[in-house]
């Protein structure tokens, strides 16, 4: 069997990290409310945080913490009381990116591994080793590496520094994420967690003596997205990465669903598995990441370069949750959870946690009175359904539709 990477999830709130738990990460990562990369996601309370640890590490799943903003002066005093409060949580490990915050986090949160961010851009094996004589237990590389400078790096620093890569999910226009754009577009800095994608917008040409007057930027015929980067996706390549000796894979998306989360790290566990053991990975988990809100997939800078993705900034989705399953019994019949309207007749699909892929047709449904349902319309309304087979609690049910922005 070849080594197995950690599988590393987001979990950007409490039913997201669940999610990603119970479809099979090793380990999550999220932040408290303050020096995280990520301030639009829903995040931790410091009351929420032993929660959330205790949640993970009874299923044997490790916890950890970005604290990678790069903090200003008015902001460093308050992070020894933040570091302690992680330190005490249980907190497995700290994703850091200031020298300082490192230096605070080895004093004051010394139960935690010390790992650095991928925004602070690790490029090459000297870097790395730095780091590792610092006390780092492991390198989060900046996301620009091949996979061959990635073996190069891995055959020459030390064995006991793990290395960490991205395998899925949003890429940035640019270097490492490290983007001044944001800021003096909108005021919000994306160093600090609160980007606003200015490379995902529409952009025009207005010349100085015409203005008003908007020409389209064409890149190669195609378009005017010229800085629109497509998403990351390594799934068909996990032998590769292992090869390199990769430590962790990461996937990408703390502000995404928490049926992203699940159906990502479905996915991933699935084939990393397989691919681990030798066996041929089963093409039905390298199709669920495409039942997922995503852009155009590319190897991201593995193999190269990836390119832009000119038409447009749209997802692609064609796929919506309507119910997620909260109880089953052993003969199927299911205690469900509404999202989004479906009825009786419709071809749906089921997922959930260990569970592969199915589809049926919705049958007749049941309020919690008894009563017939051939349409169940009220968010979050709770209904019964019969189902073929018993499933997991936290399974979803879906169905095909386009929901694709249009021109």
């Amino acid at each position: 069997m070849k080594k197995k990477p950690e599988l590393l999830a987001p979990a950007g709130d409490m039913e997201k990290l669940k999610m990603a738990v119970l479809y099979g990460a090793d380990a999550v990562y999220l932040a408290g409310t303050s020096f995280g990369m990520r301030s639009f996601a829903g995040n931790f309370t410091p009351e929420e945080l032993p929660q959330a640890v205790r949640f993970a590490h009874d299923r044997g799943v490790r916890v950890h913490v970005t604290v990678n903003t790069m903090p200003r002066n008015d902001e460093v005093s308050k992070l020894p009381e933040h570091l302690e409060r992680l330190n005490d949580a249980g907190v497995d490990a700290l994703i850091l990116a200031d020298l300082g915050a490192f230096t605070l986090a080895g004093k004051y949160a010394p139960r935690c591994e010390r790992h650095i961010s991928t925004q602070q851009s690790v490029a090459n094996y000297e870097c790395a080793a730095a780091w590792y004589d610092l006390g780092a237990k492991r390198v989060v590389l900046a996301r620009e590496l091949t996979l061959q400078e990635i073996c190069e790096l891995r055959q020459k620093v030390p064995a006991g520094l793990e290395l960490e890569v991205f395998c899925h999910g949003a890429m940035c226009v640019s270097y490492s994420g490290r983007c001044l754009l944001s800021n003096y577009m909108t005021g919000r800095d994306s160093n600090r967690g609160a980007c606003a994608q200015p490379c995902r917008y529409q952009y025009a040409l207005m010349e100085e003596k015409r203005p008003g007057e908007y020409f389209p930027v064409f890149e190669d015929e195609k378009g005017t997205y010229i800085m629109n980067s497509r998403d990351l996706c390594m799934i068909d390549h996990l032998g590769d990465i292992m090869d390199a000796g990769i430590d962790c894979i990461k996937i990408e998306g703390r502000a995404k669903s928490e049926y992203y989360a699940a159906i990502v790290t479905g996915a991933y566990r699935h084939v990393l598995d397989d691919v681990a053991a030798g066996r041929a990975a089963d093409p039905v988990w390298r199709d669920e990441v495409e039942h997922v809100s995503h852009r155009h997939y590319s190897t991201g800078f593995f193999y190269g370069q990836p390119g832009q993705y000119y038409e447009n900034s749209r997802y692609i989705r064609d796929w919506q949750v309507c119910a997620v399953v909260t109880a089953c019994d052993e003969v199927g019949n299911a205690t469900l959870s509404l999202r989004n309207k479906f009825a009786s007749g419709d071809e749906i699909e089921l997922v959930g946690p260990g569970c592969r892929p199915f589809a049926m047709t919705a049958p007749v449904m049941y309020d919690l009175d008894g009563c017939e349902l051939h349409e169940p319309r009220h968010p979050q309304m709770v209904f019964r359904m019969k189902l073929p087979r018993r499933v997991p609690p936290m399974s979803f049910v879906r169905h095909a539709v386009e929901l694709s922005a249009k021109d």
